[in-house]
Formats: structure tokens, C-alpha cells, sequence
């Protein structure tokens, strides 16, 4: 990252904090003579700006030691998104993997897989888990931790997602939202239910939504060989595919709650996701090069595809907090939960005049089961420090059957039995050194055991554990001012993922099933052998509170990584195969470092322009800047992770009417990643533009239309691997569609 980016940006927010608003002045003309008393000058009323809930959530950033953006109902409820992960791209420094209104895993500072822990009420999600299996109905605020505390946990390289759902309270609630969604020609029926209500010392809350979607895909995938010596062309295919997708679903979450004055508070939290659908594509694939009757021939003319999917979570939470009599506090959790992942998969390949070639069918079952337990004690001491110190246990049980096959005969049969182990203590002090100074450390242990077993009774083992020390600390030059310098030392990790440790392999269904097969499609599989990924990192950000839930920030932050982990592909010896096949394995390829620049503004126009239109504006831009030290550059940076990402949005409510509308830009740059020496990875550019309006009826009712992707642009990846004697390159271009969702909203 420049050096000249970086002292410019932080030099034009300094220019925007800390210097003083200049007011002229000028001479007062003489006073007119005062009216008659029969005839009184009318009073001029200020225009006065409610905005409770974005300076509630503004000022909880605002007293947080550690680095934290607060998301709450009002910026939830804005655009009515349909899922969480279309929310929160909108947020600084994030951005989502995959094609727009498609959904992806969400990344803080463009790292995900594992560098952004996701927790759900504070605890990590279980296995299985998506966060588009919520949805925003059921989420009652969103905290960003831009880095780790020893509480919420050091799995955190990119930051912390922390989701927390609607918890019940006296007051009664019952909202009811149904609408639908047209996408390229497509209706997608959807509806949600809201309950809140107590009953004598019990509270409770219900959420429930119920969805249908029917959508279309097309993209094309083209696939050439050049020679490295002379670039001629060996090869150069194209497959146009065309697929179906039906999936239904619904999602169930429910917290009920007691409170005694001497027992505490117990809380118990059900929670079921249940989705299932089934996917047909038609593809046809073209040769050019070599031309018709010269081999190599295409290895087939056309195919057809059927998936078949079904996904089923089952978790239930338990919660109790006690109160001492010196005023500390006690926190038990734990938890159960089961997920079960069922796809059935069937592929029929054809020549000219479809003649059958060959049939490949795949049956996967995965079922995951966990369990959680944690305490925590929290106690303040002299009004100035606030202790807290606990410790975790989490269990994870994995069961994995998969078959696939080829014209009936069995080419990867696995069995796979794999367990891990999670243990941490913690402790971590919060306290006011001074008006001007706060203070934030603490210390974490956290260990890690893996065992996984195959069908062959062969046994993979893998033992970590990591000592995260941190330090935040938070400066305010004037402690009545709006003003204030955040800082933050620490040290985090990424464990590997039981896939990565001891996942079977796997091969993509259009590559042939056995033989020679394509560096561009291989297969995938585990590593036992890796160790954790770990990370040094310091944060510095300058903030400035402006009225009405406003703000100014910069934030710089850099980290270190050590046992960088990377997918890799190379030839490999195959059991079972003559020929070595192409196979992508994680692996630990040396150290890196990634750094950047995050900037972020949100105010309402008036607070400069006291006549402007009542405009709430919105925007935040990051930039990013990475290298990986064993890959040679240019583009050596660290996976899928942007150069920028930038967001411009703006609200407005037309004055004397119950209209409110708004927008937003998403843009993220185009960008290539070199893998390796001979392996490259490429990602288009992608934005996305949304619109929203909001008439409100009544008190009780109102209509939202939202309007997303306007402008809809073609969502490309591709990559590109050098064998001895030949590159090969991949590039798959897949359209993506202007999405229409109408709700009515109701408060029963």
C-alpha cells in the first residue's frame, strides 16, 4: 500500500476531527419596530430530527474499548434484505464470495475461511452452519470486532462477526411480513413471523420464516491449452450450461426466558434450519481447436445433471446468569446440536445423436454432531476495573459417507469417522485508567486435538495449541469531546477445519473419475499434517462523533502471518490409479503479511448544511495490500482478497408524506491471485447498486419494494495452471439477474 494513500487519508480525517468549526460573524442590522399587539410575529419552530436508534448503536461503538461497529434494528430493518449476508455487504471492510444475490461466505478485510470467526450470541456457529440460513427478521443487533478479545475468542485474523438474536421482553410483539421476489422471470414466495409476549415471570420470543424459490442460471465455461514454448493453441473448448434450482425452507428460532431475583436468568434458546432442493443443468460442450474428426475429441457432446439436496440443523442453547451479593456475575452456557447434510447427485454424459457415454452418480451423507460448555466470571473492582475470566470445552463429532461411481462400478467408496477437541481459558481486564485513557488486556489459551479415522482403519491425528496475548487501548484527547484514538496489539490464529485435516477425496463430477484428469478440475483432499496459521497484528484507528449517530473514521491495521495455509494443486500418485491425477491439498506454504486502510462516514445532511434536504449518507471504502513470501509476485497476494472494496449509500425521507426511499452502491475491483509459481486464480470486477422505497400505511402497516443488483453485470472467475510443456487456462463467465422483492409489513 502507498505510503502517500495511507498519510493522505489519515491526513484528511485529522482535517475533518480536530479542527474547530468557524462561524462568521457579521453586524446586526438595526431592529424594526415592534408589530402591534393585535398583531403577534408567529413562532418558528426547529426543525427537530429523531434518531434514537442510530445514536444508540453509534454511542455503544463509541464506549467500547476494543474496536467495535454496532448494527442494530433500524440499520437491519433499512433495505429488507432476505438474507443476512446481502445485509451485511453493505458494511465497511466486507465483502462476499460468489455471484451477486447468490449468497457466499462473508469476509472481513477480503480474508474469510477461517480468518473471520462467525458467532452467533457470542458462541461460535455450530457445524454445517450458513449465515444465509438467517434471516434478518431474527436478529436483533450485529457487532463487527475489527480485532480479538480473549472473551470472544482469538480464531479472528480478519475479525470477529458477532450475530445476536432477538431475546424476549415485556413488551408484546406480533409482526407478520409476507411477500415475494421476481428474478429474471422468476416468482420466489416468502413469509415471516414475529412473537414476543411474557407470562408471569416467563418471556418468550418466536421467530419463524418460511421460503420458496425458483431460479435460473447460464454461464459458460471456456477451457484452452497453449504451448509455453511458442503460445499456439492445442485446445479450446466451450460448455454453455443452463440450470434449474427449486429449494424451499424454513428456519425456526425461539428464546425463552425466567427471571428470579435469587436464582438469575435462564434462558433457553431452540433452533432449526431445514432446506431442501433439487438442481437440473443442460450443458453443451463445443471443440474448436482441434477441429471435427481430429483427435483429441471432446470427450462428450452434451450432458444432463440432476442434484438433490437436503440440509437439517437442530441446535438448543441454555444460558444462566447469576448475580453474587458483592455484585459479580456468573454465566454458565452450553449447548447440543446436530446437522445433517444429504445430496444426491446424477450426471449423464452424451455423444452426437445422443448416444449414451457414461453415467456418474455421487452419494454424500454428512452428519455432525456438537457440544458446548463454558463459564464465565465477571466482577468489578473499585468501580474502575472490570475482570473476566472463563473457560470452554467444545466436542464435534463427524460422521462422512460418501460413494461415487462410474457406469455402476465404485470408484471412491468412503467411510470416514473424525472428531476434534476444543479447549480455552481466559481472562481479561477492562479498566479506566484516566479520563483521557481505557484500557483493554487479556490473555487466552486455546488447544486443539483432532482424530480422524478411515474405512481401512487407518488413524490421522493432529495435536495444536496457541497462547493469544492482547491489548486494546483507547485515548480520548478531550474526554468531553468527540474525539478519540483506538489502538490495539494482537496475536490470533486460524486452526484447520476438520475438512482440511482429514477431508476424503473428492472429485468434481464432469472430470473423468479415473486416469489423467485436468490441473483446472482436480480433485480435492485433506492434509493431516497442517498446523495452525498464526498472526501478530496492531490496529490504529482515529474517530470522530458527530450529532445524530454521525461519525468520521480511519483505521490503519497490519498482520503478520506464520504457516500461511493455501490450497495447492500438484500430481499426485493415486491408490488405485496407473496415471497421477491433479489433486488440490491445503498446505502450509510459509509466511505473509497482509495490511490496509479503512475509512468510513455516516452522517445526516443537515448536520453541514442546515437547510439541505433531510439526506442520511453513508460511505466506506478499504484498501488492501498483501504478499505471500514463498510465491514469486506480481498479484502473490493472500486468497480472494480485493485490492478495495468501497460502499456509497443514501436514505431520504420526502418531508410531509410516508414515503422513504434509498440506495447503495457495492464495488469491489477485478483482481488475480498467482497461487504459486505456476498457478493463478482470477476474479472480475463486481457491482452491485440497490434501491429500496418504504410507504408507511399506517402505524401498523407498511410496504417495502426493493430493488437489487440493478445494472446487473456478468460474474467471471477463471485461473490458469503451467504444466511442463503447456498452460492451461479456465474462465467461467455466469449471468447475474436485476432481483424485485415486494413485502407488506404488519403489526398485529
Amino acid at each position: 500500500m502507498p505510503a502517500t494513500l495511507l498519510r493522505h487519508a489519515l491526513l484528511l480525517i485529522c482535517s475533518g476531527t480536530l479542527s474547530p468549526l468557524i462561524q462568521a460573524q457579521t453586524s446586526s442590522p438595526p431592529s424594526p419596530p415592534s408589530p402591534p399587539a393585535s398583531a403577534p410575529r408567529p413562532t418558528k419552530l426547529d426543525r427537530v430530527e429523531i434518531t434514537g436508534g442510530r445514536a444508540n448503536d453509534t454511542e455503544q461503538r463509541r464506549q467500547s474499548t476494543a474496536a467495535k461497529i454496532v448494527v442494530g434494528r433500524d440499520e437491519i430493518e433499512r433495505y429488507g434484505d432476505s438474507t443476512v449476508g446481502e445485509l451485511l455487504k453493505r458494511l465497511p471492510g466486507v465483502t462476499m464470495q460468489g455471484a451477486p444475490g447468490r449468497g457466499g461466505n462473508i469476509r472481513l478485510r477480503g480474508l474469510g475461511g477461517g480468518y473471520t470467526q462467525i458467532l452467533l450470541d457470542g458462541q461460535r456457529v455450530p457445524p454445517g452452519f450458513s449465515i444465509d440460513s438467517l434471516t434478518p427478521e431474527q436478529i436483533e443487533r450485529i457487532e463487527i470486532l475489527r480485532a480479538p478479545t480473549a472473551e470472544t475468542g482469538a480464531r479472528a485474523i480478519a475479525g470477529t462477526i458477532n450475530i445476536i438474536t432477538r431475546e424476549g421482553f415485556k413488551k408484546r410483539i406480533n409482526d407478520l411480513r409476507m411477500g415475494f421476489s421476481v428474478e429474471n422471470g422468476h416468482v420466489q414466495p416468502g413469509a415471516s413471523w414475529t412473537r414476543n409476549d411474557s407470562v408471569g415471570a416467563w418471556t418468550y420470543n418466536l421467530s419463524a420464516t418460511a421460503f420458496r424459490f425458483n431460479r435460473s442460471n447460464d454461464s459458460i465455461t471456456t477451457t484452452t491449452d497453449q504451448r509455453l514454448d511458442d503460445g499456439s493453441t492445442t485446445l479450446a473448448q466451450s460448455e454453455h450450461s443452463l440450470s434449474h434450482e427449486h429449494r424451499a425452507g424454513l428456519n425456526m428460532s425461539s428464546r425463552l426466558q425466567w427471571r428470579d431475583e435469587k436464582v438469575g436468568v435462564l434462558t433457553l434458546a431452540p433452533f432449526l434450519i431445514h432446506a431442501e432442493g433439487r438442481t437440473h443443468r443442460d450443458s453443451v460442450l463445443t471443440q474448436s481447436v482441434p477441429g471435427p474428426g481430429i483427435a483429441p475429441a471432446p470427450p462428450y457432446d452434451h450432458a444432463e445433471s440432476d442434484t438433490d439436496s437436503r440440509f437439517t440443523l437442530l441446535r438448543l442453547n441454555a444460558q444462566w446468569n447469576l448475580r453474587l451479593a458483592d455484585g459479580s456475575g456468573i454465566e454458565w452456557r452450553g449447548g447440543i446440536g446436530q446437522s445433517t447434510i444429504a445430496s444426491h447427485a446424477l450426471r449423464n454424459e452424451f455423444a452426437p445423436g445422443s448416444v449414451p457415454l457414461r453415467v456418474v452418480t455421487d452419494l454424500t451423507d454428512i452428519r455432525d454432531r456438537s457440544a458446548t460448555f463454558s463459564g464465565k466470571l465477571t466482577k468489578l473492582i473499585a468501580a474502575e476495573h472490570s475482570l473476566v475470566s472463563g473457560a470452554e470445552a467444545e466436542a464435534i463429532r463427524r460422521a462422512e459417507t460418501g460413494v461415487t461411481r462410474e457406469d455402476g462400478i465404485a470408484i471412491v467408496d468412503d467411510d470416514l469417522q473424525a472428531a476434534s477437541t476444543r479447549f480455552a481459558l481466559f481472562a481479561q481486564d477492562e479498566w479506566d485508567l484516566s479520563p483521557h485513557w481505557s484500557a483493554h488486556a487479556g490473555l487466552r489459551w486455546e488447544g486443539i486435538a483432532t482424530r480422524g479415522e478411515a474405512e481401512d482403519a487407518s488413524v490421522q491425528r493432529n495435536r495444536s495449541s496457541v497462547w493469544t496475548p492482547l491489548l486494546h487501548a483507547l485515548w480520548k484527547p478531550d474526554p468531553k469531546g468527540r474525539d478519540q484514538v483506538r489502538m490495539s496489539l494482537t496475536r490470533s490464529y486460524r486452526s484447520p477445519t476438520l475438512q482440511n485435516l482429514i477431508g476424503r477425496r473428492q472429485i468434481p463430477l464432469r472430470a473423468p473419475l479415473h486416469g489423467a484428469n485436468s490441473p483446472t478440475l482436480p480433485d480435492r483432499a485433506g492434509n493431516p499434517d497442517l498446523l495452525p496459521e498464526l498472526a501478530r497484528g496492531i490496529d490504529v484507528a482515529i474517530e470522530r462523533y458527530l450529532g445524530g449517530g454521525g461519525l468520521l473514521s480511519a483505521n490503519v491495521f497490519r498482520r503478520n502471518l506464520r504457516n500461511y495455509i493455501r490450497s495447492v494443486t500438484a500430481l499426485e500418485n493415486v491408490p488405485g490409479e496407473i496415471a497421477p491425477r491433479w489433486v488440490a491439498r491445503p498446505q502450509n506454504i510459509g509466511n505473509a503479511v497482509t495490511q490496509g486502510l479503512e475509512l468510513e462516514a455516516k452522517f445526516r445532511l443537515t448536520e453541514v448544511w442546515a437547510d439541505a434536504p433531510a439526506l442520511d449518507l453513508r460511505a466506506n471504502a478499504s484498501f488492501f495490500h498483501s504478499r505471500v513470501e514463498s510465491v514469486p509476485g506480481p498479484d502473490n497476494r493472500l486468497d480472494q482478497q480485493p485490492s478495495a472494496t468501497a460502499n456509497l449509500g443514501a436514505d431520504y425521507r420526502w418531508r410531509g408524506t410516508p414515503l422513504t426511499v434509498g440506495g447503495n452502491l457495492n464495488w469491489n475491483p477485478a483482481y488475480t491471485t498467482r497461487v504459486s509459481e505456476s498457478q493463478t486464480a482470477y476474479q472480475g470486477r463486481k457491482r452491485v447498486v440497490d434501491a429500496y422505497a418504504l410507504w408507511v400505511f399506517n402505524p401498523t402497516v407498511q410496504l417495502r419494494v426493493l430493488a437489487s443488483n440493478v445494472a446487473p453485470l456478468d460474474y467471471v472467475t477463471g485461473g490458469s495452471v503451467d504444466t511442463a510443456t503447456l498452460r492451461e487456462t479456465s474462465q467461467t463467465t455466469a449471468r447475474s439477474y436485476l432481483n424485485w422483492q415486494f413485502r407488506l409489513e404488519m403489526k398485529l
